[in-house]
């Protein structure tokens, strides 16, 4: 058993953490004021390898794999998780082109993806919800050889900022019911709607995409008719927890150096406050939180590119990680006084950061419910 990272995975390391200090730190307060991503990162993103990180090199990819997806996702949380969580989709959308594409698919979208000419996004949620699948209300009916899509998304990160819109429509009844397809944003009947103003993440742009009678080939559907729940649970399940574990992994990154640092530098009573037992005891919890959701966000990575089974390991570290974030994130705060409330302190975007990773890539709720299965499993009755 080996914790050890190879040395490509200690410079990809580096260079990412080089890469979000020096090119996504001048921009955050811009993001903090307009909530808009900055598009400008796209190009040197892709030249860093990280739009293309899981992609193919046959599809214009690195073919890194998840582990180096989840370095590169933490060091870019850790100066932003808000740029870091629109990676983390836009990787969910080459994950299924790569999962349930055709050859002729791959070759359209992926290449475009990963050179980092626009973003993808995965649109499941609706106004009735997220979580609810077979609720969906959006539809899609075959005429001739062109499907018509009726509906609203909602929610929607990388909605304003992507070309190509992987769409979740009901096509039937049932479980069955359900298809998955790749929609043009300049496809007849689609247009985008609202921009959500989010009160973390500011900078990760969410919103509405709106079909109205909107007409895409038939080739566009993306695997099977009637196995869109499939596409949807694996890529949720594969990339979105994966990755949404290492967007708050690296907030937990973030909380713990600013705690570590601030207890260091502030002097009361004669001493620096790291001095006194009960800031002390609040970063070492920080600090234990942080080793424990790095093994768990790591592991899950190191599993998928096993090709091994791990929706539990996934649904662990995700819910965990992100419940984590946020009550470290407070804690924070609280070792920061009053300045841990100030906009000039990075601590309260790292809480309001971290509450938005909990409902984000699929609810804690829906989280514990995967674990809950695996946990009980072995006391069920044959």
């Amino acid at each position: 058993m080996d914790f050890k990272l190879s040395e490509r995975e200690e410079l990809l390391r580096k260079s990412a953490r080089e890469f979000a200090e020096s090119e996504i730190t001048p921009k955050i307060e811009a993001m903090e004021e307009t909530g808009d991503f900055p598009t400008e990162l796209l190009k040197p993103m892709a030249h860093m390898g990280i739009t293309g990180l899981i992609a193919p090199p046959d599809y214009g990819g690195v073919g890194l794999g998840y582990v180096a997806r989840t370095i590169v996702l933490e060091e870019l949380a850790r100066v932003s998780a808000a740029v870091s969580m629109a990676v983390q989709v836009h990787h969910m959308a080459i994950a299924a082109l790569q999962d349930f594409g055709t050859e002729e698919q791959k070759k359209k979208y992926i290449p475009p993806l990963a050179r980092g000419e626009t973003m993808g996004c995965v649109a499941v949620t609706e106004p009735s919800g997220g979580s609810d699948v077979l609720g969906m209300q959006s539809t899609a009916e075959l005429k001739g050889d062109t499907w018509i899509l009726n509906g609203r998304k909602c929610f929607i990160t990388n909605s304003h900022t992507s070309d190509y819109w992987l769409v979740l429509a009901r096509t039937g009844e049932g479980p069955k019911g359900l298809s998955a397809f790749m929609v043009d944003k300049d496809a007849p009947g689609a247009k985008t709607g609202r921009v959500e103003h989010k009160f973390g993440l500011r900078g990760s742009n969410t919103g509405e995409l709106v079909l109205t009678n909107c007409e895409i080939a038939r080739g566009n559907i993306l695997g099977q008719e009637g196995g869109g729940l499939g596409v949807a649970l694996k890529t949720v399940s594969e990339s979105g927890r994966t990755g949404m574990a290492a967007v708050a992994l690296g907030i937990l990154q973030a909380c713990y150096e600013e705690s570590g640092k601030f207890a260091g530098e502030r002097v009361l009573y004669g001493k620096p406050i790291a001095a006194l037992q009960a800031i002390s005891f609040y970063v070492a919890e920080i600090f234990t939180e942080l080793e424990i959701c790095r093994l768990l966000c790591y592991r899950a990575s190191w599993m998928k590119d096993q090709k091994m089974r791990f929706d539990t390991e996934s649904a662990m570290a995700k819910y965990y990680t992100c419940d984590a974030a946020a009550c470290c994130a407070k804690k924070a705060i609280e070792i920061h006084g009053a300045y841990g409330i100030m906009k000039e302190y990075k601590v309260q975007r790292l809480l309001r950061d971290a509450l938005v990773t909990i409902s984000a890539g699929g609810t804690g709720e829906i989280g514990k419910v995967v674990v809950g299965r695996a946990a009980l499993a072995p006391f069920q009755k044959k």
